[in-house]
């Protein structure tokens, strides 16, 4: 990236720097040259290295660029039905049809950056298009947040994801065998979906009912760790966590209500995780949100899958706040592609977390940067404002610690030293009125409407 090359020093800015205690520091400077913070001072004091373009934020807000820890970068999030998307992926097996998905992906990718997503970690897109994109983007032929890709995802037949963003296995040694493959191609991460969702569920109350078996899922657990992936899975109920946790899942996306046995295995006490971690669990609110809080008219599900909604809500917010008083760490990721759930999101997804989850402003801001890069591990890398980080940075000109939607619009977005010059985030208007109305409601609301269907 060419103009990661050129020094900058931002002056009169007021630094939040994503570690959890976070306080704003007022009148600093920040120079950042070759793509990595090279020192921060009073700006009283900065001197701008040559030749390096200087910028007055006048006591702007600046801190790490967020990280989305869950996203599919396939789909645009307005609510419209998937319908027979396996067919499609088939149709576009081909050359010209796998450009068409690189460039989805890319734009998708650039509307996170555009956003002030700085990292990214994708959660299975079709055709291998994501580690394409990844590829691009680090070769410097087009601008894009830092990608963790998986490529594919790896279910089971009439599994989640089955045909568009994952391939069937149909055994552990295929699972086995599919993983080796993913790392063969270059994939970040492994990604498994062990339980079905909302809308392939068929009946009230199995929305995460198993569908990939433990000797599957471990089977490609093993093949992953053994060459050093991580491994990341699609799992909406209890059951589901537990058959993951005892494969070797090292984080469990969305989540479901824990049990004391839970706990113990996020602990690690299955000892089957990649070695010197303990699994963690994805909080994402947004994508189940607008099934309890929305007319079913508005996001296209029937009485069945709105009902299996409000469960899985109810499980992703329980399961984070039992995380969290029991000392396991919790991530924050969108699942972007998902009705309502936009590629320029996540400061809603942070907003959610403080206001359901019932963490302070300056944790959810603290999770979704530096959490979410150890989670990553890359947090040697980014995650935090300080030298020797990559300069990955967002700037708002109010104080998110104040207001979290102060991240809805950032005036600066830099990228490993790379500034965002023309990239703008394409709104979808009549997504963003449904979404600023559960922007508005009270926390209260949700409560009340989980009681009122039955779960609670």
């Amino acid at each position: 990236m060419a103009s990661a090359d050129r020094s900058t020093l931002f002056i009169n800015a007021t630094v939040l720097d994503g570690s959890e205690h976070m306080e704003p520091q007022p009148d600093m400077a920040v120079t950042v040259e070759r793509g990595v913070i090279t020192w921060m001072g009073p700006s009283a004091v900065a001197q701008a290295p040559a030749g390096a373009e200087v910028i007055d934020l006048g006591g702007a807000y600046l801190m790490p660029g967020l990280i989305n820890m869950h996203v599919h970068l396939c789909g645009s999030g307005k609510p419209v039905s998937a319908g027979d998307a396996g067919a499609l992926m088939k149709k576009l097996d081909n050359p010209v049809g796998r450009a068409i998905v690189r460039h989805i992906l890319k734009g998708s990718a650039q509307q996170q950056l555009a956003s002030g997503v700085t990292t990214v970690r994708g959660a299975g897109d079709p055709l291998f298009a994501d580690l394409a994109v990844r590829d691009a983007i680090d070769a410097g032929k087009y601008q894009g947040p830092r990608l963790v890709a998986p490529g594919t995802g790896v279910t089971v037949p009439g599994g989640h994801g089955a045909g568009l963003f994952a391939q069937v296995a149909n055994s552990p040694a295929e699972a086995a065998e599919q993983v080796r493959d993913l790392y063969v191609r270059g994939a970040d991460v492994i990604k498994l979906f062990v339980t079905g969702g909302v809308f392939d569920a068929t009946e009230v109350g199995e929305p995460g009912v198993l569908r990939m078996p433990v000797e599957v899922a471990a089977a490609a657990c093993k093949a992953a760790h053994e060459v050093g992936l991580p491994v990341m899975a699609h799992v909406e109920s209890t059951e589901g966590v537990m058959a993951a946790l005892e494969a070797g899942v090292d984080t469990i996306e969305h989540g479901a209500p824990m049990t004391p046995e839970i706990l113990e295995l996020y602990r690690g006490a299955a000892g089957t995780q990649l070695e010197g971690r303990a699994p963690s669990v994805t909080c994402t609110i947004g994508p189940a949100l607008p099934f309890v809080l929305l007319d079913p008219k508005k996001t296209h599900s029937t009485d069945t899958q709105k009902k299996n909604g409000d469960i899985v809500c109810s499980g992703i917010i329980e399961s984070a706040r039992a995380a969290l008083e029991a000392g396991v760490k919790v991530g924050l990721g969108t699942d972007s592609s998902c009705p309502f759930v936009t590629q320029y999101d996540m400061w809603r997804e942070v907003a959610y977390f403080a206001k359901y989850v019932g963490v302070s402003n300056a944790f959810a801001l603290h999770t979704a940067t530096q959490v979410n890069a150890e989670l990553l591990a890359l947090d040697g890398e980014t995650g935090t404002i300080e030298c020797g980080k990559a300069a990955d940075i967002l700037v708002t000109r109010k104080n998110p610690l104040d207001d979290l939607c102060a991240l809805r619009e950032p005036t600066h977005v830099m990228c490993r030293g790379d500034l965002v010059r023309k990239l703008k985030v394409k709104r979808i208007p009549e997504v963003d009125a449904e979404l600023d109305a559960i922007m508005a409601m009270p926390a209260a609301a949700l409560a009340e409407e989980l009681a009122r269907d039955g779960v609670a």
